[in-house]
């Protein structure tokens, strides 16, 4: 199964993403593959295709790194793209504030995973959230002028108090996510 660990946005955080979604969709987004909201989620660890017993240990290594980890604000901040080149862009997405909590949990998370196996990921930790993939970055100019504006608004906050394991099933309308387990932040 394919799966990966992460925060799992509130409701409220995901009405604000859909309110700034709906406004992109209205400047054209035949271009663009955009994200399901409901299942809006930050990742900390893609972890690709795993067993049974392998998210058996991946939920008591989880266990293990929330039971050190206090509840923590994350805050959605600022609008770019993957590459930064506004001419080509492949990745659409909303940033956070880099706070201390979060890099810190998503570091224990990637060295214990290592322990088991999971390569460390060969880039720097930049936490965002995905709102849309680029298939052909013709006609985009609307809608990166609306990014470049947002680029400092701030999209929301809320208190992280649990991390997820979740399954991805990928289909033609999109990923499906099933939660696999959640464990609690301290």
């Amino acid at each position: 199964m394919r799966t990966f660990i992460a925060i799992d946005l509130d409701p409220e955080i995901k009405k604000a993403i859909s309110d700034f979604l709906r406004r992109l969709k209205k400047l054209g987004s035949s271009n663009i593959g955009w994200i399901k909201v409901q299942g809006m989620h930050l990742t900390l660890k893609f972890l690709g295709e795993i067993d049974d017993a392998q998210a058996s240990q991946v939920k008591e290594l989880i266990e293990d790194a929330t039971r050190s980890s206090k509840t923590f604000l994350l805050k959605l901040k600022g609008t770019g793209f993957f590459p930064p080149n506004p001419k080509c862009p492949r990745v659409l997405w909303i940033g956070t504030v880099s706070e201390a909590a979060l890099l810190e949990l998503q570091e224990r998370l990637e060295s214990r995973l290592e322990g088991l196996g999971f390569s460390r990921e060969n880039r720097p930790f930049h936490p965002h959230l995905t709102l849309g993939r680029v298939k052909n970055p013709s006609g985009l100019g609307d809608i990166i002028a609306e990014f470049e504006k947002a680029k400092e608004a701030e999209l929301g906050e809320m208190t992280v108090k649990r991390i997820t394991l979740f399954k991805s099933t990928l289909k033609p309308t999109g990923a499906e996510y099933t939660v696999l387990g959640e464990s609690p932040l301290s």
